[in-house]
């Protein structure tokens, strides 16, 4: 299955265009790749008889599609309906001289779309394969697999990257040369930044059950 070629820009279109904050809006595709690439955990928005519902999962990606995956019984992962997928990453606090001029610096990605259920086999394993890695890469050749029972078990979305657009905001208070600023206040930026600690073995492992490598070596670093 496939989608239009993503090119380096996005297309605007009328969900997608930027009509307020425009500079801090993109359309480029490598911003919404690096975006979707620093996170694991998305926002789905879907409307469940008559009513929105915004679900968090997890996700996977390729060139053009999106994967989001879940239980059958799932009424919020229906197939062939309009969605709305959400990531944001929040990386400070800016603090101002007043509080009207506080914001937030952040990345954020909207995607649109229709979502299709994967019911090729060899996609399906493939996009399980994608959630498995993004989130937790080297996993998917370390632990067991999926079998038939816990595939049919699941079901696995994909939403088309071609309707997306990007917002991201960085730097200090936008009201250092106004006339707040003779106020005498402190103001600027709180960094915000997350990172993995180290492993929790289960308490059932034996005690002599080493932490594979491509877990161990993520304990420290920085996520997002």
């Amino acid at each position: 299955m496939t989608s239009e070629p993503l090119p380096g820009a996005l297309p605007v279109t009328d969900r997608t265009r930027h009509r307020r904050l425009r500079e801090q809006g993109s359309h480029e595709r490598a911003d919404l790749e690096a975006i979707l690439d620093a996170g694991f955990v998305c926002h789905l928005g879907v409307v469940v008889d008559g009513r929105p519902v915004v679900v968090p999962t997890v996700y996977g990606r390729d060139e053009r599609w999106l994967y989001l995956h879940g239980s059958v019984a799932s009424r919020s992962l229906a197939a062939d309906t309009p969605v709305c997928v959400t990531v944001t990453h929040v990386d400070g606090l800016v603090l101002a001289r007043s509080v009207f001029e506080h914001g937030v610096n952040y990345r954020s990605a909207m995607i649109h779309g229709t979502a299709r259920r994967v019911t090729d086999p060899e996609e399906r394993l493939t996009g399980l394969r994608r959630l498995t890695e993004h989130s937790a890469p080297g996993q998917w050749s370390y632990a067991r697999r999926p079998d038939r029972r816990e595939l049919a078990a699941t079901t696995l979305l994909a939403i088309s990257l071609h309707e997306a657009s990007v917002k991201i905001r960085t730097g200090a208070p936008d009201d250092g040369d106004g006339p707040d600023a003779a106020l005498g206040l402190w103001a600027g930026v709180l960094p915000l930044t997350s990172a993995w600690g180290a492993p929790e073995p289960d308490p059932a492992l034996p005690p002599d059950t080493a932490v594979p490598e491509h877990i161990a070596r993520r304990a420290g670093t920085r996520h997002g």
